[in-house]
């Protein structure tokens, strides 16, 4: 640890500086793209007392101090719920940048403590997202001067027109699995699914669920052919794999969610979000079941954001890595590159 750079240090800043000063412009140029889609900013609060609720997303505890005793509470792993609330009080259009924390996530790409530009419209289909977001990384290529997207040996023009493609597709075309015969009627079919995994080579531990497989084959086979060239937009993921999306209106299977790519990196994600508060408490509970299996930990369920689904209007909402927006645009090679002052994991 001694012989880490330290990002403080005068080499290292001056070093970084550049990233800096395109990451300040890219955020004033994309706030000045939503004011002129007449979207409304807001900040939302990082203490909750509910951080989220995906099985494989890891929240950061804190307590809660006021007169009348001590409350658990979490840094919160995304402002979904609490952006979603201010959609049931009435408002219509949002964004936000929002710090969010995660345990468990450092690497190139990965770090605990970024920024997520989340925003939602209400009404309306959910595809008008799919154009924010490459309207979004125009933006940010403009700004930073990048004529393409470059992350190691891969490069992709966000000026261009997306590909898309649904999940099944493209696990199809690059992995040879039919996916949708892994996801019959009568739901799941896990020991089929890795069957046909291990048949395209990747390697299935028998504890790995059907969700597991899934993001195994994603990672594995998936992933290193989207977003290159152009922006990748994978439509259509299976509805087991989408808590918080509402379902597909021609199969149930699957759910109005999409993930844009570009240099195979993920950059976004969106849902038709679900409203149906009955359905989205009995999803998260499933969640936190399978949560408290593997990792035995478990996180509350925010019973004020259930309630809020109630009044919610229908809405469509898209979470984007903002600093690794502006990693891919300046050409940085690692997520602390873009961060004013990266936390120093040991």
């Amino acid at each position: 640890m001694a012989n880490r750079p330290r990002f403080w240090a005068p080499e290292t800043h001056a070093e970084r500086r550049p990233f800096l000063i395109a990451r300040n412009e890219i955020s004033r140029a994309v706030r000045d793209l939503f004011a002129g889609l007449e979207f409304v900013e807001v900040e939302t609060a990082t203490l909750q007392t509910s951080p989220g609720n995906e099985t494989h997303i890891h929240a950061m505890r804190t307590e809660l101090i006021s007169p009348a005793g001590r409350d658990r509470r979490f840094l919160r792993t995304s402002p979904e719920f609490a952006c979603k609330k201010l959609l049931a009080a009435g408002e219509r259009r949002i964004f936000e940048f929002a710090r969010c924390f995660r345990n468990r996530e450092h690497g190139v790409l990965h770090h605990p403590e970024f920024t997520m530009l989340e925003w939602y419209r209400a009404h309306g289909q959910y595809e008008p997202l799919m154009d924010d977001c490459m309207a979004v990384m125009a933006c940010a290529a403009q700004t930073a001067g990048a004529r393409q997207f470059t992350f190691r040996d891969r490069s992709a023009s966000p000026f261009a027109e997306p590909e898309r493609m649904t999940v099944a597709d493209a696990f199809d075309r690059y992995a040879g699995i039919d996916l949708m015969a892994a996801l019959p009627p009568e739901g799941p079919d896990r020991r089929h699914f890795a069957a046909m995994a291990n048949e395209a080579g990747v390697n299935i531990p028998t504890e790995d669920t059907w969700g597991d497989i899934f993001s195994r084959v994603l990672v594995e086979k998936v992933e290193p052919h989207l977003g290159i060239g152009s922006a990748t937009v994978l439509d259509e993921y299976p509805a087991v794999m989408s808590a918080l999306a509402r379902p597909n209106i021609r199969d149930a299977r699957l759910a109005e969610r999409f993930e844009v790519y570009m240099c195979g990196v993920e950059i976004a994600n969106g849902f038709g979000e679900l409203i149906d508060a009955v359905e989205q408490r009995r999803r998260l509970a499933a969640e936190m079941a399978e949560k408290e299996r593997i990792y035995r930990e478990r996180y509350p369920i925010d019973d004020d954001f259930i309630a809020a689904l109630r009044s919610m209007p229908p809405a469509c909402g898209v979470a984007l890595g903002f600093d690794r927006l502006v990693m891919l645009a300046t050409g940085a090679q690692r997520i602390d590159q873009v961060m004013w002052t990266p936390v120093d994991v040991l």
